[in-house]
């Protein structure tokens, strides 16, 4: 969170071979604080600028990436534009970083006329957004698809796609998320009380 957005381009120079880039920047902060206010704002930057682009990358911590692209596939539904978000294990100015390879992938899928939809882009893998989860803290491979396909990957700058829908009409914003939400696990032996109590 300490670097702007034109110092993450600048070690990205291939990127301008691929597409033209603007930048903004709505939110300038470490992504575990990143919380439902957030993604309404990052939603409502893209709603705002939606007319003027093809599409649109969100460089992202790893934390809570996928609680973003899960939250911005209801907020942003049936986009016919990409919206990508991407991030890196290791910070792009470390040696060995995934990050230009992740924000390279993350502009060519932005980029292409077959992408729609919120996606996550990372080492070589393109997640549905309400699909993703971070699996892994130290490995490349960090994100899964849960209980259904990559939608592509992208081997040697090329996009191989496993899914072809069709493009949707028109895409619907929302500017609302329900904060009151809980995630319960249930284990063997778990008292019926538990339940009320979250309830209440």
């Amino acid at each position: 969170p300490g670097m702007q957005v034109e110092e993450l381009m600048r070690y990205c120079p291939n990127i301008k071979e691929i597409c033209e880039v603007d930048c903004i920047q709505p939110i300038f902060l470490d992504s575990t604080n990143i919380r439902p206010g957030h993604w309404i704002k990052i939603a409502d930057a893209g709603q705002k600028k939606y007319n003027d682009y093809d599409g649109f990358v969100i460089a992202h911590g790893t934390d809570t990436m996928a609680y973003t692209a899960s939250a911005l596939s209801y907020l942003i539904q049936d986009s016919k534009k990409p919206v990508v978000l991407t991030g890196a294990q290791k910070p792009i100015d470390v040696i060995g970083s995934d990050a230009v390879r992740n924000l390279t992938d993350a502009f060519i899928v932005a980029s292409d006329d077959n992408s729609f939809g919120v996606q996550i882009v990372f080492f070589g893998s393109v997640i549905c957004g309400t699909r993703a989860r971070k699996n892994f803290s130290k490995s490349f491979g960090a994100f899964g698809s849960i209980n259904f396909p990559e939608i592509a990957r992208i081997q040697d700058g090329r996009i191989v796609r496993f899914i072809n829908d069709p493009l949707p009409e028109k895409p619907r914003f929302y500017s609302y998320l329900n904060p009151n939400v809980s995630l319960i696990k249930f284990v063997p032996g778990m008292r019926n009380d538990v339940l009320g109590y979250i309830l209440d």
